[in-house]
């Protein structure tokens, strides 16, 4: 049998460089930067005021006491947005708005708050320190700052930063287009009735949900039978919609794994068996005259969501232009034994619980008392999965183990 290393290897072969596109600001959001982002100006471009108060030379203000305020002539009225040049002489004050530029001459902000709110005259009690609520020009960046740098996700700071720097839309990886496709005559779509030797559909379902969490853009088809023709004819006219295709089921050696029969024959699509627990049974390639990659996921529903975890989902992160880094990986005490069959490497479903400071000496994983690739219920409460070594046939309780970290809805 195929190693986990070498398949996930052959799987992100398969998969060319994406090519970056400009986007409008809003429909970048969630993608990947392609390029460094510099800025054109300071940001502020201008000294302002952080606070509604009054522009004032503090040196006016040094002798103010409770007992013996200061009162300073109002000269002026200065709102955000104000593009009239504004000074301010000693012995007086202007009227200023948060945001709006501080007039010439003026260097600091007495809060509204401290003073008796005058139109006409401002009385203050203390004094205030040169500088106090004024945001100098370039004090978050200066013109010429790298800002954002490739490879960044942007999300609503990186937006903001964008807009501020003037930036109407940039060069990101698009989101991946991904279609879900289960087979089997078996299959019935949930909300309607179940007959003799049917079953729900899940797979696409889930599998759909991890290629979104995954960051990607998805349509799930659904499920088609086992025909041959119809599966042949199903996969082809969804191309078009797809930047990779990702199947469940069909994929065994069974009389009616449909997927591997009809891709065997195109001859694009390599089928092998992986040294693993659950999800042995594994196919990959391209289809159509675009060569769109497909993976081909087993049946079994946690077969087919570890085999997503392990395969599928770096590939997504390659197709959105990040490293194809696998699941984030760490150590835990383990609670209970488990076992695993020689020569396969087992991805366990279990609970993580680690220690609300972050030592990852205090952290505990307990498997699921249900480990069969057919039984879901376990895998709704599992945030982790633990690895038992392809040589390793028992764990007792207590030993470290490694364990992977599932991706988690926010």
């Amino acid at each position: 049998m195929k190693s986990v290393e070498q398949h996930v290897a052959d799987v992100l072969a398969l998969i060319a460089e994406p090519e970056p596109t400009r986007l409008d600001l809003i429909q970048a959001h969630g993608t990947v930067l392609a390029e460094a982002i510099t800025s054109p100006v300071s940001l502020p471009g201008f000294d302002n005021s952080s606070m509604d108060g009054y522009a004032v030379h503090a040196a006016d203000l040094a002798p103010a006491t409770p007992e013996s305020p200061v009162r300073l002539p109002v000269v002026a009225d200065i709102p955000a947005g104000d593009p009239s040049p504004t000074a301010v002489l000693p012995g007086m004050c202007a009227r200023i708005m948060t945001g709006a530029p501080m007039p010439s001459g003026a260097d600091a902000v007495v809060p509204v708050e401290w003073t008796d709110g005058g139109t006409t005259r401002m009385t203050v009690d203390r004094p205030v320190k040169v500088g106090n609520a004024v945001r100098r020009a370039g004090d978050d960046v200066v013109e010429g700052t790298t800002v954002l740098h490739p490879g960044v996700r942007i999300g609503p700071g990186e937006m903001g930063i964008l807009a501020a720097v003037g930036r109407r839309s940039v060069p990101a990886y698009p989101r991946p287009r991904v279609v879900v496709l289960s087979t089997g005559e078996e299959l019935v779509e949930p909300g309607h009735p179940l007959g003799p030797g049917q079953i729900w559909e899940s797979n696409s379902f889930m599998v759909a949900a991890a290629a979104l969490e995954a960051g990607c853009e998805v349509h799930r088809h659904g499920f088609v039978g086992d025909d041959p023709e119809t599966v042949l004819d199903t996969l082809e006219g969804l191309l078009v919609r797809a930047d990779i295709v990702v199947t469940t089921g069909g994929v065994s050696m069974g009389a009616h794994d449909v997927v591997k029969q009809v891709l065997t024959r195109q001859g694009t699509v390599e089928f092998t068996q992986v040294a693993m627990q659950p999800g042995k049974p594994q196919g990959f390639g391209t289809i159509g005259p675009d060569r769109t990659p497909i993976i081909t996921l087993p049946g079994n529903p946690v077969s087919a969501f570890v085999s997503f975890q392990i395969f599928v989902r770096p590939a997504l992160r390659k197709l959105r232009g990040l490293d194809p880094d696998p699941l984030p990986s760490t150590r835990a005490t383990l609670t209970s034994p488990v076992a695993s069959p020689k020569g396969r490497r087992s991805y366990l479903r279990a609970v993580l619980e680690e220690s609300p400071h972050g030592r990852g000496a205090d952290a505990t994983v307990s498997p699921a008392f249900h480990q069969g690739s057919h039984q879901l219920s376990a895998l709704a409460g599992a945030n982790a999965l633990v690895v038992v070594p392809e040589e390793v046939t028992e764990v007792v309780a207590g030993t470290s183990v490694q364990v992977l970290r599932l991706p988690r809805p926010q």
